[in-house]
């Protein structure tokens, strides 16, 4: 199950997935072609998948008490991009 939490909190040894929901945003029948996840240094990503209009990025590491900026860049069918970004906090759990 993929978190979806805004601003969502992370432990330095969990490794989690948190998706990305295009589903609203796309127009019908229209598909994302391609995605691209950047992260600040410090978080790892591990994977990411496209479903269904919906972006999974597995992260991993990270270090307790900082902020990480993640980022899902998205082309689409109808050749439109967008980008949006979600922040880790880290803290030990």
């Amino acid at each position: 199950m993929s978190l979806t939490l805004q601003n969502p909190l992370k432990d330095p040894s969990a490794v989690l997935d948190y998706a990305f929901d295009w589903t609203d945003w796309l127009a019908t029948s229209e598909t994302i072609a391609n995605h691209t996840i950047t992260a600040d240094t410090g978080i790892v990503v591990d994977s990411s998948t496209e479903n269904a209009g919906i972006v999974t990025v597995w992260l991993s590491g990270g270090t307790a008490g900082i902020n990480y900026k993640v980022a899902c860049k998205i082309t689409t069918s109808a050749g439109r991009t967008d980008e949006r970004t979600i922040w880790i906090k880290v803290v030990e759990r």
